[in-house]
C-alpha cells in the first residue's frame, strides 16, 4: 500500500463538486494544520457490497484473531472501515485490508488535537464508513480531543444506525458508558488503585459513547497478563458510587482475544492464546469506598467467558462460564477463589 498522495486531487474534486472551496485536506503521511493525517487502501468508488449489520468488536489489544475480524468484515457488509486513532500511522489499515481482507477499501485518520475533530473533511470520512475501528493508544487523548465535539455526535449516529462499531486497548476503554480516563497521563495499576480508590490516579469519565448493551459497563484490556482485575473492581465501584447505581458491570479483555457482540447482545469470544472476558457483577456498594482508605469490597462474582461459552448482554447471563470465581477486597488486598 502506498500513502495515497494521489488521493489529496480526487479529494480537493470532491470538495470542490460539494461547494467547500477553500477546506484544507490532510495530505496522506503528513502532519496538516487541521491537526489530523489521512491514509486510505483500496477503492473508495467501489459498490458497497453487502448491508450492514449492528456489532461490536470488543478487543484486549495485542494480536488481532482473524476469526473475529472476519466476524466483523461480514457485519460491515464487506465495505468500507474507518479507522481511528491519535498515535501511529496507517499499520493497521494495511493489515485489515491485506492480511483479513474482504472490505472494499480502509481509510485511517490520525488525530493530533481536538479541533479536527470538528473538521469537515473528517466528519465526510466518518459518516461514509460501514464500520469504525477505534485503535489503541492513549484513551485519555480520546477523550480530550473527541468528547462534546461533532466527532463525538457521529460516532454515536454510526451506532444507531445499526453499523458496526469495534475497538482494541484505548478503543476499547472508552467504548463503556463508564471509561477509566488514564487523565492524569499515567496507567494505575491494581495495588495502586486497590490501595487508593479515591486517588487521583483513578481518573474515571463518563457520557461519552454511547453503545447498545454498555449503558452500565466499564470495560478494560490487557486484563489478565497486566493483572487488571483489582483495578477493574476499583472502577466498577468508583461508577457504582458516581452514578448512584448498584448494577454497574466491568468486562475486562484479554490480549490476543475479542469478545464479539451480535445486533441482539448475544456475545462470545475469539482467542489467540485461550484467553477470556471477564464478568465482574458485584450489584452492590463497596463497603468501604472513602478518601484516604484502601477499598473493602467482599463477595462479588466473576465469570470467565471463553470460546465455548455465551454471553447474553441483555441480562449478562453466561451460558457455559469458562469459570466462576468469588473476589474479595480486604483493606486493599485481592484475594479471588474458585467458585
Amino acid at each position: 500500500m502506498k500513502r495515497v498522495n494521489f488521493c489529496l486531487g480526487r479529494l480537493a474534486l470532491v470538495l470542490l463538486a460539494l461547494g467547500i472551496a477553500g477546506t484544507a485536506v490532510a495530505q496522506a503521511g503528513a502532519a496538516s494544520q487541521n491537526g489530523y493525517r489521512y491514509y486510505e487502501i483500496g477503492n473508495l468508488d467501489a459498490p458497497r457490497p453487502g448491508k450492514t449489520e449492528a456489532a461490536m468488536l470488543l478487543m484486549g489489544g495485542g494480536d488481532w484473531a482473524p476469526e473475529a475480524f472476519h466476524w466483523w468484515v461480514e457485519r460491515a457488509g464487506h465495505g468500507r472501515v474507518v479507522i481511528l486513532r491519535a498515535s501511529g500511522d496507517d499499520e493497521l489499515q494495511k493489515e485489515l485490508f491485506n492480511d483479513v481482507g474482504g472490505v472494499t477499501a480502509v481509510q485511517t485518520l490520525v488525530f493530533d488535537n481536538r479541533a479536527a475533530a470538528d473538521d469537515p473533511e473528517v466528519l465526510r470520512v466518518v459518516r461514509g464508513a460501514d464500520a469504525i475501528f477505534i485503535a489503541g493508544g492513549d484513551q485519555a487523548r480520546y477523550i480530550r480531543f473527541w468528547k462534546g465535539t461533532q466527532l463525538n455526535d457521529a460516532l454515536n449516529a454510526h451506532v444507531r444506525a445499526g453499523k458496526p462499531i469495534g475497538g482494541t486497548s484505548a478503543g476499547l476503554a472508552i467504548l463503556g458508558a463508564y471509561a477509566y480516563g488514564a487523565l492524569d497521563g499515567g496507567s494505575v495499576d491494581s495495588v495502586s488503585a486497590l490501595g487508593d480508590p479515591m486517588g487521583s490516579e483513578v481518573t474515571m469519565d463518563k457520557d461519552f459513547l454511547t453503545m447498545p448493551f454498555l449503558s452500565n459497563v466499564v470495560t478494560d484490556t490487557h486484563f489478565a497478563k497486566r493483572d487488571r482485575l483489582g483495578r477493574l473492581i476499583v472502577f466498577v465501584a468508583r461508577a457504582a458510587q458516581d452514578s448512584g447505581k448498584g448494577d454497574i458491570v466491568g468486562i475486562g479483555v484479554d490480549e490476543d482475544t475479542a469478545l464479539c457482540v451480535e445486533a441482539d447482545g448475544r456475545a462470545r469470544v475469539y482467542s489467540l492464546n485461550g484467553g477470556y472476558a471477564w464478568l465482574v457483577m458485584p450489584q452492590r456498594a463497596a463497603e468501604r469506598l472513602s478518601d484516604g482508605a484502601p477499598l473493602e469490597f467482599t463477595a462479588i462474582p466473576v465469570t470467565g467467558v471463553g470460546a465455548g461459552s455465551r454471553l447474553h448482554l441483555d441480562g449478562f447471563k453466561v451460558d457455559n462460564a469458562a469459570f466462576t470465581a468469588v473476589a474479595s477486597v480486604v483493606d486493599g488486598e485481592l484475594q479471588l477463589r474458585p467458585n
